[in-house]
């Protein structure tokens, strides 16, 4: 689609891909916030509810697994409508359902099916819309991308909490509906805006076996799985370290915690989107490893609460371009990747994100419930990220020097 032929530009695709990052934000954090309300509205046992998460990321581990042959087959264009059809939907039957099923959880399970289906497709699909605009500058734009996921938190969890303040948890279902307006607004959005393809015509992307033989690939996804679990191993067990080093209540620590890191995750992609066309990419994210190193020893190590807190901030800062440098590293090392390749990379990504606080959390159990210990264990995951940036430095320099 030419721009001549209509009144949308490829930077109206961009601000849409914000938004749709946004989108997933809203369907990934918004129902955390309603657990309690579940567990006194409907007696459902918090230890069930929280199965809502597992079952969630579950479902977008499958989308990232199977969307790349099927989003070919329908379009890009169609795919992330799709998407976006989808998460609106959820939210509309997380409203619905618990109230007009025989089973409230049953209905919860199936709302969150439908939009987390639309979340996996939109973790797939939106850094290649992305990368495929004729941009000056792509890892820039990717970097600004995906800070937009961290405001989008950060909206989420305040407006929810102003909303609950001024109307009561009592409205929740109301406050659901009101959050499909965004998949709603930015569908009819992408139905307009141009989107371009990764390839050119007659080009056709890497197959998963070229990926599998390609030395390169798996570096990149090792360097995915590090990016997700670094940043999540702490992020998931902010609150805790809030609640400690603050003395304040669980509520005000969920709120404080995982706030600071996502704020200061969010300023680190913004920077890079703003000004990094000034800075070398591989140099930034080496700084960046090493300073999420330093960061998780300090949260582990250090003998203050409040310390272990600003650590967790750190870390947020350090984090932020570990994913979306990985994208962009991945695209100028294998160009002709095509969706296999973003499918496969957010695949990666989310494995780390499971599994960094799961490994965290099984060594502070083993260290009998210090959560200390298990930090420090996962400090593994920012030093093999060291590692493997300066592997592709390295390789780099090789071609180079070739």
């Amino acid at each position: 689609m030419q721009y001549s032929k209509t009144k949308f530009h490829y930077a109206d695709t961009i601000k849409a891909c914000f938004v749709g990052y946004i989108v997933q934000a809203i369907v990934n954090n918004f129902v955390p916030l309603l657990f309690l309300i579940f567990q006194t509205s409907y007696g459902i046992p918090l230890s069930k509810i929280t199965l809502l998460i597992t079952f969630n990321f579950f479902i977008q581990l499958s989308v990232d697994m199977l969307s790349a042959g099927f989003i070919d087959k329908i379009g890009y264009r169609a795919s992330i409508v799709l998407a976006h059809v989808l998460a609106a939907l959820g939210l509309v039957l997380l409203a619905v359902l618990p109230e007009t099923l025989p089973d409230a959880f049953t209905g919860l399970l199936i709302a969150v099916m439908v939009y987390a289906v639309g979340g996996g497709l939109l973790e797939v699909l939106v850094s290649p819309i992305v990368e495929a605009c004729p941009t000056d500058n792509k890892e820039t734009a990717m970097s600004l991308l995906h800070s937009f996921y961290c405001w989008g938190y950060v909206g989420v969890v305040l407006l929810s909490t102003l909303f609950f303040a001024f109307f009561g948890t009592e409205d929740w279902k109301i406050l659901a509906l009101l959050w499909t307006m965004v998949p709603t607004f930015n569908c009819l959005l992408f139905l307009k805006v141009p989107i371009y393809s990764l390839l050119e015509e007659g080009e056709h992307g890497c197959s998963i076996k070229d990926l599998f033989f390609n030395k390169m690939f798996w570096l990149i996804i090792l360097l995915m799985i590090c990016a997700g679990a670094s940043e999540q191993a702490v992020s998931q067990w902010a609150s805790t370290f809030a609640e400690s080093g603050l003395k304040v209540s669980k509520t005000v620590g969920d709120l404080a915690g995982p706030m600071f890191f996502a704020i200061l995750m969010g300023v680190s992609r913004f920077i890079y989107g703003k000004y990094g066309q000034r800075m070398d990419l591989n140099k930034f994210m080496t700084l960046s490893s090493g300073l999420c190193m330093f960061s998780y020893l300090l949260i582990s190590l250090s003998p203050f609460p409040a310390l272990s807190l600003i650590g967790c901030g750190i870390c947020g800062l350090s984090v932020g371009i570990l994913w979306p440098g990985s994208f962009s590293t991945a695209s100028q090392i294998i160009p002709r990747g095509g969706t296999m390749l973003y499918a496969l990379l957010a695949l990666g990504g989310d494995i780390g994100c499971s599994g960094g606080p799961t490994f965290a959390g099984m060594i502070s159990s083993a260290a009998g419930g210090d959560l200390h210990m298990g930090i420090l264990a996962a400090v593994v995951f920012p030093v093999l990220m060291f590692s493997g940036v300066c592997m592709l430095k390295k390789s780099e320099d090789n071609r180079n020097f070739g």
